[in-house]
């Protein structure tokens, strides 16, 4: 019975709304963090990725639940569309690594980094904590143009419209900037 009210508990906590800090113009803030890519573990640099094209950096609140497996997979399914646009994506939560490796391997199928923010400190830099639940990352994405601001922001516990809102940006971006 504990366990039911506990879940309960979770799921309306998930179900309230919340705000990101950082919004369009912004400069988002860089960050090194431990990360896995197909089960390799590996230290990501938001601004060396920057170096290379826009990022989509999106959290999610835990590897493995229903929501965050279908957001991942969705992304998955799309990163040949990111990466035609010269994007890159990186999934963050505050999983650990044991954990984030397995879920880049088993849901992300290797096709893009999952990043383990086990101290939360991206998750604060990017204000992105569950308001009631501040151990898990809502569910919010960024698109960030090469020059570290901030060009689109999507937050929704339904993790169906992330990708396509995400690569609608990325795409909008490529077109106002085709000398890339």
């Amino acid at each position: 019975m504990n366990k039911f009210v506990a879940l309960l508990i979770l799921i309306g906590s998930l179900c309230l709304p919340a705000h990101a800090a950082l919004d369009v113009g912004d400069t988002a803030p860089d960050f090194t963090v431990p990360a896995a890519l197909g089960g390799k573990v590996f230290q990501y640099t938001l601004s060396a990725a920057l170096a290379k094209g826009p990022v989509v950096l999106y959290f999610f609140p835990a590897a493995f639940s229903e929501g965050c497996s279908r957001e991942a997979h969705l992304f998955a399914e799309s990163i040949d569309k990111f990466e035609a646009l010269g994007a890159s994506v990186i999934g963050v939560s505050g999983d650990d690594l044991e954990l984030v490796s397995r879920f880049s391997v088993q849901v992300c199928q290797g096709k893009f980094p999952v990043a383990a923010d086990e101290k939360k400190a991206v998750i604060k830099a990017y204000d992105t904590a569950m308001q009631t639940r501040p151990e898990y990352a809502n569910r919010v994405s960024f698109v960030i143009a090469p020059n570290g601001k901030v060009i689109y922001t999507y937050l929704s516990l339904n993790p169906d419209k992330h990708v396509e809102r995400t690569l609608g940006a990325v795409a909008q971006w490529a077109k106002d900037n085709p000398k890339r």
